[in-house]
């Protein structure tokens, strides 16, 4: 009873606490969302007052890697149906946010992908045949064949390499910024993730990782309006997600994903300002997932094809990006040329298919080489045995499809 009596004075005295000093929390009339920031509309007009150029040089360079990317996952889409490569992913509709956001850094920045970032792959040159060949699996892929399709890295690039599990590399990416700031380097971190991986707790533990340790952190969310089948009405009320970075101290940006300046200025903004402050930076991009969420999905199950078509034609950024080209008289449209771009990608992808699936898997001493600096007496042992194992029933194995046989 005593505590029953603590209680109601203690709901009384809350009763007595002037509004203005109560937070509403109904987000559509108590405060005003973050703006976003747009420098095109969807025709491809200038509607931002002020904004960096972006050099012509660059700008075509962008437009004609993201037509290539568009035209590879065409390719390595139809390619997992036909049998020839177990998994994909495609990137239809999001590639601004990816070459955009990678042309803005510097290629000594750390990279650390979700899964869909092709485009920031092959703007630091991270080659098709390099793709296709860790989507087979081959011997020829850096990381070895241990890895599922899209599941690329490299060192040389400074993009550390995909995993599966969400959101693992956001809090690997606080302890990377936190790093640099500690070493004064000219450097920065920027990792990707969705929407939906920010209802994750590696999420909220980096963003304050980040935050109170003031690393040179750039994260990067890309809300391309579902997780796999869930929509972002059933994952969050408020502002997106760009409305939790203020929570954590966090400078934060919203921006028209679709919109290829708006990217690259965002970014670029961004990481000068991480580089003079020594602290974290967020960048929300709104986009849209055009295609499945990967060949294991289907998802006009939950989502209609006229809310697909909608962005697809009228929201494109390949499209907008043409335009403000077009517009601005910075390139000279020729269909002739266009299309032998995405025929010049279609053979490259079948010719790297065709070698790529000729190729040997990887050594079968791969198996324990690279967990430890050098391997260990109890792995040598394991190889050992296996390798008797196999030499004793080689009939039964299909040694000759690993590089160097036993």
């Amino acid at each position: 009873m005593k505590h029953f009596m603590r209680f109601s004075k203690i709901s009384k005295a809350f009763k007595e606490v002037p509004s203005q000093y109560v937070y509403q929390i109904n987000p559509i009339k108590n405060f005003e969302p973050i703006k976003q920031f747009r420098v095109i509309d969807l025709e491809g007009n200038l509607v931002a007052k002020e904004y960096n150029n972006i050099p012509k040089e660059i700008l075509n360079q962008i437009f004609e890697l993201m037509i290539s990317i568009e035209e590879m996952d065409n390719l390595l889409y139809m390619s997992q149906r036909q049998g020839k490569i177990s998994f994909y992913m495609t990137s239809f509709g999001e590639t601004a946010t990816t070459v955009g956001t990678t042309a803005a850094l510097q290629p000594q920045d750390f990279i650390f992908p979700q899964y869909r970032e092709q485009g920031s792959f092959m703007w630091r040159g991270f080659t098709i045949e390099q793709i296709v060949n860790q989507c087979i699996g081959n011997h020829l892929d850096g990381g070895k064949g241990r890895q599922m399709p899209v599941h690329y890295g490299s060192k040389d690039l400074n993009i550390v390499t995909v995993s599966s599990p969400l959101t693992t590399q956001v809090p690997q990416a606080s302890g990377a910024g936190y790093g640099f700031r500690v070493n004064g380097e000219n450097k920065i971190a920027a990792t990707w993730f969705g929407e939906g991986a920010a209802s994750e707790g590696d999420f909220h533990s980096a963003m304050n990782f980040a935050q109170t340790l003031k690393c040179q952190t750039l994260f990067l969310c890309r809300n391309n309006h579902y997780a796999i089948s869930t929509p972002t009405d059933d994952q969050f009320r408020g502002d997106t997600i760009a409305g939790k970075a203020p929570a954590y101290g966090m400078r934060t940006l919203k921006i028209d994903g679709n919109d290829l300046l708006a990217v690259y200025n965002g970014v670029k903004y961004a990481r000068e300002e991480i580089i003079k402050n020594k602290e974290p930076f967020f960048i929300e991009f709104i986009t849209y997932r055009i295609g499945d969420h990967s060949t294991s999905d289907h998802s006009v199950l939950y989502r209609s094809q006229e809310e697909i078509d909608s962005w697809k034609s009228g929201n494109n950024p390949i499209n907008r990006l043409g335009l403000f080209l077009k517009k601005q008289g910075l390139r000279q449209f020729n269909d002739d040329h266009d299309n032998q771009i995405r025929k010049d990608v279609r053979n490259r992808v079948i010719a790297a298919l065709k070698h790529g699936s000729e190729q040997q898997s990887p050594s079968i001493q791969d198996l324990f080489t690279d967990v430890y600096d050098e391997v260990l007496p109890h792995l040598q042992e394991q190889y050992t045995e296996l390798r008797e194992h196999l030499t004793k029933y080689k009939d039964q194995y299909p040694i000759n499809k690993f590089k160097g046989g036993l």
